[in-house]
């Protein structure tokens, strides 16, 4: 009668065990565990890659495949096994990494059926963000977050500007197909438009150019005044991130040389190197 009761307490002590070891980094094993599936991430990342050459997926093809599916096989595992030893099993299925997880190991099974497929297994890369977690480099997520809040401050006006360059290229790529024509490559006014973009962004692929002096006038305007707008998404992005680190940041005076705003977290002036007085 002791017995069922007796295998689900070793099974739930196996279970916690293993919880440990693949979702915490704080112990030996448990960073040893994340430093081998990481590198044998970037080891089946590399085999996508070289599959992808010519004369060494000719050579070592057989090899390659056998590596691609011995890896697949083995993160498949490690995602059953995650599943299983996870208390919020869906919380972890539909969570960033398990959505990862799961990618990484969809392409070959798709390439079964889709030829190519197997060379989207390069998104296992992504996996590698893991190293945040077993380097104890977590204070950079906030770093991070940071970021991502002056993104999404930036995003309406970075929308604004957008639209307003897809307007000047448009304008621009009309004009052209007037001033040049067919008879010098520009053929049609999308075609037009496509040389704008390639001006204004100063990619410059020269694959069509202006002939006629009036083109050539207006495309030198187009490349001066694309060094401009490449910078203005920047300055937008680079204002809202000062804004959002000054929000960060609180109003703890430095009894020595009066500077107030600091980190939350900080313990010392970050001007002169004072301890700070807890605020009350």
């Amino acid at each position: 009668m002791g017995e069922p009761g007796s295998s689900e307490l070793r099974n739930e002590n196996f279970r916690k065990r293993c919880r440990r070891i693949i979702f915490q980094s704080d112990r030996r094993s448990e960073k040893l565990f994340d430093v081998l599936l990481i590198v044998m991430i970037c080891l089946s990342v590399v085999a996508v890659l070289l599959d992808s050459v010519d004369f060494i997926a000719s050579r070592y093809g057989l090899l390659l495949l056998w590596a691609e599916w011995v890896f697949t096989i083995l993160f498949t595992i490690e995602y059953i096994f995650r599943i299983y030893v996870s208390n919020r099993k869906l919380r972890y299925m539909r969570s960033f990494f398990g959505v990862i997880d799961l990618l990484a190991i969809l392409p070959t099974y798709v390439s079964l059926f889709v030829p190519g497929a197997q060379y989207l297994m390069s998104l296992r890369a992504i996996r590698v963000l893991r190293v945040f977690r077993v380097l104890k480099m977590s204070h950079y997520v906030g770093e991070a977050n940071l970021l991502m809040r002056a993104i999404r401050a930036s995003l309406r006006k970075i929308i604004v500007f957008v639209f307003s360059v897809v307007t000047l290229v448009l304008i621009l790529g009309s004009i052209m197909y007037l001033v040049e024509g067919p008879e010098n490559g520009y053929t049609s006014i999308p075609k037009a438009v496509y040389w704008a973009i390639v001006t204004l962004t100063t990619v410059g692929y020269g694959d069509i150019s202006p002939q006629t002096p009036i083109g050539q006038v207006i495309a030198s305007i187009v490349m001066i005044t694309g060094y401009g707008i490449i910078a203005v998404p920047t300055g937008i992005v680079t204002a809202e991130i000062a804004l959002a680190t000054r929000q960060a940041r609180v109003k703890r005076p430095c009894r020595r040389c009066q500077e107030t705003e600091h980190e939350k977290t900080a313990n010392y002036c970050r001007t002169c190197g004072e301890r700070l007085v807890s605020a009350e």
